[in-house]
């Protein structure tokens, strides 16, 4: 039960709520044996007054009004302990939720590269809702119940040892056997959580990728898949269900047998006046409140197993290495007048893969325009991973201002770099939204101004409800030049001295392309801008080109100096576009 270890070390910012419910149990617990106590001495008092036609009938008022307002009080802390174990429960999902957050964002990019998103979030939910439904059990029905055994056995030993005997023997039977069930059960658990893992984080990749699954026509093998996945997870269930219901059944009727010979035993003793009436009413109350906790060890003993199962993988996230922090404190927001970014004789190779960077020794310059060129998997798409600290060099060490990045908290680095994707990073939230993010300050003047900067306001300006509109799921709701001057406006929002580009125009249309990069002229002004661009038209204007090849640099220099070695990579990439452009233009007749 190493999970529930963890839960319970968890929760220590809720250990004194939970010593208040220990405390309420506790009492309950105690006036759950003064009722049928009472209820001895009432039957007593009965019998006597009417075998002997004597007695005082106050007695026998005060102790039923005893008994009521015991009952009662305990009806109140019952009701009171219940909402507090509520209160706690949902203060531990607050508490989880924050946690397992907090862990998510702390974790480097490399572990989002070999995780789907569905799963993660699957994790989460399964977890948060499998710890949280064992907190309420617990302070609810688990703790009571166990206190509550306890308890009567110890006050049922005081009146009757022998029957008290028989009652605890019922518990190493009725544990053996739940044991063996729930150990088999937390097995087949495990395999169904697996299961569930795999189909909801394939569901989330065929709604991200619905357009693909449509123009595939492959609807219905991605049914296929889904109904096997509940296939699978239904036999589990299945199994489950049979292997309870036949461990209940022998719990059950070890406890019928032995309830049955307490019961003839007590009758017996009270038939021959060994026993008093009211101490046989004492002890069958005693023996029902004992039958209670029995009946319910199968169900506290899944809850437990459920709760060690569901939690692993929720364990296993918070346990990873968390390489950033997701906190404010120490972040300095000050910028970097003229920054400079250098590596120094770094490689890299990402989790278990050939090397990708071999010993690279490069400067990028404040105020510079560099364009980073070369093959497809040259390296280009690394190097502006590094830069942004989203994975670490295997070896060397990167500098910006020559401070290196291995001794800089990576937070005060990106505050210094702007990036605008290739990729279209947006949220389905609103345009204000989308813009805001990273400059949450930004005034609604600043706004306006970075869009029309941007060559965006124009179309943002006639959308139903302008910047608050919303855009969809990574703005489907936009053209792909729409998006793609949404980034720029984030990015001269955030006004940082460092800018990236990565393949900015790339999937762009002739018009869109010179709308975003007019945009793109006007936000490269005075910045140290480095461009990955597989179209050499949108860095004709760059300061300086680095070729890259298999994870290299190859080459260096001007645009108009790498053209004129008609021998180097740049020059044979540049041909291949130049060739490709007279094609079109003869197809047309326009060369």
């Amino acid at each position: 039960m190493k999970n529930i270890a963890k839960i319970i070390r968890i929760s220590k910012p809720l250990w004194g709520l939970t010593a208040l419910i220990a405390f309420l149990i506790i009492i309950t617990a105690l006036l759950d044996q003064v009722a049928p106590i009472l209820s001895k001495f009432i039957v007593d008092e009965i019998v006597q007054q009417i075998q002997t036609g004597e007695g005082d009938q106050q007695i026998l008022v005060n102790l039923i009004a005893a008994s009521f307002i015991v009952v009662l009080i305990n009806i109140t802390l019952t009701t009171v302990t219940n909402r507090l174990g509520d209160h706690f429960a949902g203060r531990l999902q607050q508490f989880l939720t924050e946690t397992f957050y907090a862990k998510i964002l702390a974790l480097p990019q490399s572990y989002f590269d070999s995780e789907l998103s569905g799963k993660i979030v699957n994790q989460l939910s399964r977890g948060i809702l499998t710890i949280k439904g064992f907190a309420n059990t617990a302070t609810n029905f688990i703790l009571p119940t166990l206190l509550q055994t306890i308890i009567t056995i110890a006050v049922l030993a005081y009146f009757n040892p022998p029957t008290a005997f028989f009652v605890f023997m019922l518990f190493p039977i009725y544990l053996t056997i739940s044991y063996f069930s729930s150990k088999r059960w937390g097995e087949e658990e495990k395999k169904k959580n697996k299961l569930e893992d795999a189909g909801r984080g394939r569901i989330q990749e065929v709604i991200s990728n619905m357009k693909l699954v449509k123009s595939a026509n492959t609807q219905e093998s991605e049914y296929r898949f889904i109904s096997d996945n509940q296939t699978g997870i239904n036999t589990i269930y299945a199994r489950q269900s049979g292997m309870f219901h036949r461990f209940d059944f022998l719990r059950n009727l070890s406890l019928i047998v032995i309830v049955l010979i307490v019961n003839i035993i007590t009758y017996g003793n009270a038939y021959t006046g060994a026993l008093t009436i009211g101490d046989m009413v004492l002890i069958l109350q005693l023996v029902v409140q004992a039958q209670r906790p029995l009946f319910a060890m199968s169900f506290i003993l899944t809850q437990l197993q459920t709760a060690e199962s569901g939690s692993k993988e929720f364990f296993e996230i918070l346990e990873l290495e968390a390489t950033e922090p997701y906190y404010d404190t120490g972040f300095d927001t000050r910028r970097i007048k003229s920054p400079d970014i250098r590596f120094d004789d770094v490689s890299f190779s990402y989790e278990e893969s050939d090397e990708v960077l071999h010993n690279v020794t490069l400067n990028f310059r404040s105020g510079e325009k560099v364009a980073l060129v070369g093959h497809s998997g040259a390296g280009k798409s690394t190097i502006i991973n590094l830069i942004m600290g989203f994975y670490k060099p295997t070896r060397g060490e990167i500098y910006l201002k020559d401070k290196a990045y291995s001794a800089s908290d990576i937070r005060d680095i990106r505050n210094n770099i702007s990036m605008v994707f290739q990729e279209n990073e947006l949220f389905s939230s609103t345009v204000r939204e989308n813009i805001r993010y990273g400059s949450p300050d930004a005034s609604e003047e600043e706004l306006i101004t970075a869009l029309k900067q941007a060559n965006a306001w124009d179309f943002v300006s006639k959308l139903p409800k302008g910047l608050d509109s919303e855009i969809g799921e990574r703005g489907i709701k936009l053209s792909g030049g729409q998006k793609q001057r949404l980034q720029i406006a984030r990015a001269i929002l955030e006004d940082s001295p460092v800018l990236i580009l990565d393949e900015a125009t790339s999937s762009l249309d002739s018009r869109s392309e010179q709308q975003v990069q007019e945009a793109l002229e006007r936000l490269m002004q005075d910045r140290l801008v480095i461009i990955i661009a597989h179209r050499f038209s949108t860095i004709q204007n760059v300061d300086r080109v680095v070729v890259i090849d298999k994870g290299t640099v190859a080459d260096s220099g001007s645009p108009r100096e790498l053209a004129a070695r008609k021998d180097s990579i740049y020059a044979e990439l540049l041909s291949y576009q130049i060739e490709g452009n007279k094609k079109l233009l003869k197809n047309y007749e326009l060369y």
